[in-house]
């Protein structure tokens, strides 16, 4: 399992790419890591198990027992997977790179909101707003 420092420019990675196909699954797997941390953080170890076809999918589940506040990322975890699945569909009618680039950026948002709430325990209970972490005294930082 790659450091979260390690995982952060995977996000970044320019996905003008010849295989689309390792673009997406690198994002998958980076995502995949990205709970595996949350779930070793907490003291337990990550499944190796799949729900509804994908390990990130069970890897969320279980991040979330016990912290209900973790849900705030489940519809991301599914985005995920949709946008991985529409890669790999091959959709005549869209643009592959487009597909890509949204599946990087819902990465690196599920990226954000872990790294986030290993630092803020509270992320997550009223929204994914990460006030709490870009300053101590409530006010927006740049």
């Amino acid at each position: 399992m790659r450091s979260l420092a390690e995982l952060e420019p995977v996000f970044e990675l320019p996905l003008a790419t010849a295989d689309e196909d390792a673009a997406a699954a690198e994002l998958l797997q980076a995502s995949e890591e990205v709970l595996e941390h949350w779930i070793t953080a907490r003291g337990d170890v990550p499944t190796q198990e799949t729900r509804e076809g994908f390990r990130l999918l069970a890897l969320h589940r279980q991040g979330a027992k016990g912290d209900p506040s973790f849900n705030a990322c489940r519809e991301t975890c599914r985005e995920i997977v949709y946008h991985y699945n529409l890669v790999q569909m091959r959709d005549v009618y869209s643009d592959i790179t487009d597909r890509l680039s949204m599946l990087a950026m819902i990465s690196k948002h599920l990226f954000l909101f872990v790294s986030g709430k290993m630092q803020v325990a509270e992320l997550g209970e009223f929204c994914c707003s990460a006030k709490p972490i870009r300053s101590a005294d409530g006010a927006t930082t740049t």
